[in-house]
């Protein structure tokens, strides 16, 4: 796609800078290795002890490594990327802990058993995703941890395990009465301000060499005269507009007055929902603007949010809940820290 086929994107939407992700730490510094750091801290490279389960620093890194990247690329300074690695260790080191007691509570249970069948299904999805059904190459990997398929089945077996324990927790919290939900929602009403926003559909008619104002706003008002005569804006914007959502009728979604450039704003928020503006110019072309739906600053209506409320609510009394199960998990186990 070329600049000027993106250019009303660019026209709404802020850009956002891209940052190389050794960039902050010098071009010529090689990538730090997230086990540094571990190593550090656990010279004898065991982490934590969680009932038999030995933690070691592998498992962590094996943890962290997918998220490092992007940790990096975040980091603004070597300061700030230890300090926040730091924190994730400790984050992984805890649901590592967790992961071993939530596994012996289900194993506690002698009548819960999860079938060899979803376990030998679970493992030919990751040979698939992971290893393009390639045995060969899953072999390797197994050899370059150090794991024998029986462990890996065993790992595989407690993925399973770890995730269906965690899901009963969270359906336990699914009931939110209509008076916590209007008392929330009369706590936090600001929450629920509403800028001024436009669902818009454009049509772009784009300048090309030797088109003039006058050219541009002639074909603008044949369009606008079909318009008129009763034919969709969006089959009008599939016809003619020249920007990149031209296939799904000009249809920019909803917006808030802060997503445009002023130009645009100052015509899309004088606009009434099913209304198009008169035609547009700039110097990139001609634009025609149209207002699918509009919507007015202000607090929404309980009624437009209570759904909104009632999926926070159930998160906070899900993450209570859990908090609550794990901290009697971590009581009753046994866990050394090192």
């Amino acid at each position: 796609m070329t600049f000027r086929a993106c250019r009303p994107l660019c026209l709404f939407l802020a850009a956002v800078a891209g940052v190389p992700v050794f960039g902050q730490f010098g071009p010529n510094q090689p990538p730090p290795n997230p086990a540094d750091a571990l190593n550090l801290r656990f010279a004898n490279g065991i982490v934590a002890v969680a009932e038999d389960k030995i933690i070691t620093v592998a498992d962590v890194t094996r943890e962290i490594a997918p998220l490092f990247q992007q940790l990096q690329a975040e980091a603004k300074s070597q300061k700030e990327l230890d300090e926040r690695l730091a924190t994730l260790q400790d984050s992984v080191i805890q649901d590592l802990i967790d992961r071993v007691l939530i596994i012996k509570e289900f194993r506690k249970d002698e009548k819960k058993h999860i079938p060899d069948s979803y376990v030998e299904n679970a493992i030919a999805e990751r040979l698939s995703e992971q290893f393009d059904n390639d045995r060969s190459k899953f072999l390797a990997y197994l050899r370059g941890r150090g794991t024998t398929i029986r462990e890996f089945h065993r790992e595989v077996e407690e993925d399973i395990i770890f995730g269906y324990m965690r899901s009963q927790q969270r359906k336990s919290e699914t009931i939110v009465s209509p008076v916590r939900i209007e008392t929330f929602y009369n706590e936090n009403k600001d929450q629920f301000y509403r800028e001024d926003e436009v669902h818009l559909r454009l049509i772009q008619l784009t300048r090309n060499e030797g088109d003039t104002d006058e050219s541009l706003r002639e074909q603008a008002n044949q369009i606008m005269a079909r318009f008129k005569a009763g034919q969709k804006f969006e089959d009008l914007a599939k016809e003619y507009s020249k920007d990149a959502r031209r296939s799904k009728g000009g249809d920019w979604g909803k917006l808030k007055r802060s997503d445009f450039r002023k130009e645009f704003s100052d015509v899309a928020f004088n606009l009434k929902a099913g209304e198009a503006s008169d035609p547009l110019m700039l110097p990139e072309g001609c634009f025609i603007l149209f207002a699918e739906e509009r919507k007015f600053a202000g607090i929404q209506p309980i009624d437009e949010v209570r759904d909104q409320i009632e999926r926070e609510l159930i998160r906070q009394m899900s993450r209570a809940g859990q908090e609550r199960w794990l901290e009697r998990l971590r009581r009753n186990g046994y866990v050394k820290h090192y």
